[in-house]
C-alpha cells in the first residue's frame, strides 16, 4: 500500500517535472519569436529583390528606346553618308563602345541577382530545417505532456492537492495548441518565401533573354553599317573630284540621283 508520504513526494516530483516542461516550452516559444523575425526579415528582403528586378526590367526598356533611337540616327546619316561617312563611323564606334559598356553593366547585374538568388535559397533550404527541428521539438513536448497527464490521472486519490497542477497541465496544452498554430503560420511563409524565388529565377531568364536580343540586335546593326561602308566605298569619288568644292560635288551628285535613281536596302 503507497503511503501518504510516498503520495506526497511522487507529487512534488510530477510538479518538477511540470515546472521543467514549463521552462522548455518558455525557450521554445522565445526561439519560435526569433525564427518568425527571421523569416519576416527574409520577406522583406524577398521584397527588395522583387524591386531590383524590376528596376533592372525598367532599364532594360531604357536601353531597347534608346536603341531604337540610335537605329533612326543611322537611318538619318545613311540618307547623307557621302558627306559624312567619317561622322558616320565615329558615332557608330562611340555607340558601340557605349552599348558594349551597358551589356557588360547588364551581365553585371545579372551575376549579381543569380549570386543573391542563390543565397536566398539557402537560407529558405535553412529555415525548412528550422522547421522540421521545432516540430519534433512540438511532438517531444506533446509526449511529454501527455505522460504527464497519464501520471496525473493515476493520482486521482490526490485531486485537491495536484488541482494547481491540473490547470498548469491544462495551460500548457493550450500553449502547445497556440504554438503548433504559429509553427503552421510558419510554414505558410515558407511557401510564400519559396513562391518568390520562382518568381526571381522567372525574371532572372527574362534578363537572359533580353540581352540575348541586346546582342543580335547590335551584331546586325553593325553588319548593315559594314555593308553601306563597302558600297559607299565601292561608288567613291575620283581623287582629282575628291578636291574640288564639296558643295559642287553634292549638287552634282544630286542631280545624277534625280536622272538615275537607285533603291538602299537598310
Amino acid at each position: 500500500m503507497v503511503t501518504p508520504a510516498a503520495l506526497k513526494t511522487e507529487a512534488q516530483a510530477t510538479r518538477q517535472q511540470l515546472e521543467q516542461t514549463q521552462r522548455a516550452l518558455a525557450d521554445e516559444k522565445a526561439s519560435h519569436a526569433k525564427t518568425c523575425e527571421s523569416l519576416r526579415g527574409k520577406t522583406l528582403e524577398g521584397t527588395q529583390l522583387t524591386q531590383q528586378v524590376i528596376d533592372l526590367q525598367e532599364r532594360i526598356a531604357t536601353e531597347e528606346r534608346h536603341r531604337q533611337s540610335l537605329e533612326e540616327k543611322h537611318q538619318h546619316a545613311r540618307q547623307a553618308l557621302e558627306h559624312f561617312r567619317q561622322s558616320t563611323k565615329e558615332q557608330r564606334d562611340q555607340d558601340q563602345r557605349k552599348h558594349e559598356q551597358q551589356v557588360q553593366y547588364l551581365q553585371a547585374e545579372l551575376r549579381t541577382v543569380n549570386e543573391t538568388l542563390a543565397t536566398k535559397q539557402q537560407q529558405a533550404v535553412h529555415t525548412l530545417q528550422d522547421n522540421a527541428r521545432l516540430l519534433g521539438d512540438l511532438s517531444r513536448a506533446q509526449g511529454d505532456l501527455h505522460q504527464v497527464q497519464e501520471e496525473v490521472r493515476g493520482l486521482r486519490p490526490l485531486q485537491k492537492e495536484l488541482g494547481f497542477a491540473q490547470r498548469r497541465t491544462e495551460e500548457l496544452g493550450r500553449r502547445l495548441v497556440e504554438q503548433d498554430a504559429a509553427v503552421q503560420q510558419l510554414g505558410a511563409s515558407n511557401e510564400q518565401l519559396q513562391g518568390k524565388v520562382i518568381e526571381l529565377t522567372a525574371a532572372k531568364q527574362q534578363l537572359e533573354l533580353a540581352l540575348m536580343a541586346a546582342k543580335s540586335s547590335v551584331a546586325a546593326q553593325e553588319q548593315i553599317v559594314v555593308s553601306m561602308l563597302e558600297r559607299f566605298s565601292a561608288t567613291a569619288p575620283s581623287p582629282d573630284a575628291a578636291t574640288k568644292d564639296p558643295f559642287e560635288r553634292a549638287e552634282k551628285s544630286g542631280k545624277r540621283n534625280e536622272k538615275n535613281p537607285t533603291v538602299t536596302g537598310t
